[in-house]
């Protein structure tokens, strides 16, 4: 319903902002280091936002960007991930490091996230690449682009990566074409990629 709200920043808490947009204030749920980019109160702000609904309740939340979004849409397509736990983790988890974590079957670090256990962790590492294998076989590969892509183990995984935060196979590859892949870790790959996917 809300692709993104952008108004000026009236009041800022611990877990959410209201943003006044002709006269009507939004509250807004986000996580702190989204608060934080968003800088001092009076500012005119944009928030991509994510509208949860529910019998009992009706709640905004809100991203600095896309990817953030993307991201919360993913984690709370997960089953036992709610929209607060969603939020907890992306004030923790950056999602370069978020989507190696799952590709890398990174269990340990997805561990410490607030309001993850093991059993937690593993379901998001199974659901997520079962999303991922089934977005791969629907898709159509573009094989021009392909073969402009360098084929090592780190071009492979930040692929896998950035596909589980919902981008497609072919819009990734053009992306990397851009990057200057040689001595960038695969994180560091990944959000170059990130950045590009961005403009």
């Amino acid at each position: 319903m809300y692709a993104y709200i952008k108004g000026n920043l009236e009041i800022k808490t611990t877990s959410y902002v209201i943003i006044d947009v002709g006269g009507i204030g939004y509250k807004i749920f986000m996580s702190e280091p989204a608060m934080k980019n968003l800088g001092e109160i009076g500012k005119i702000v944009k928030v991509y936002t994510y509208l949860k609904v529910q019998e009992d309740d009706m709640s905004l939340y809100g991203f600095n960007t896309n990817e953030e979004l993307r991201l919360f849409e993913m984690l709370i397509s997960v089953s036992g991930v709610g929209a607060k736990t969603a939020i907890a983790m992306l004030s923790n988890i950056a999602p370069s490091s978020f989507a190696l974590a799952i590709i890398t079957n990174d269990i340990g670090k997805l561990k410490k996230l607030p309001g993850i256990g093991a059993k937690t962790a593993q379901r998001l590492v199974l659901e997520l690449k079962d999303k991922l294998k089934k977005a791969e076989m629907e898709e159509e590969e573009d094989e021009e682009i392909k073969e402009a892509i360098i084929d090592d183990n780190k071009i492979s995984e930040a692929v896998a990566a950035l596909q589980v935060l919902g981008y497609r196979k072919a819009e990734i590859e053009q992306a990397l074409i851009k990057v200057d892949k040689e001595n960038l870790t695969v994180e560091d790959i990944i959000r170059k990629g990130l950045a590009n996917l961005a403009k």
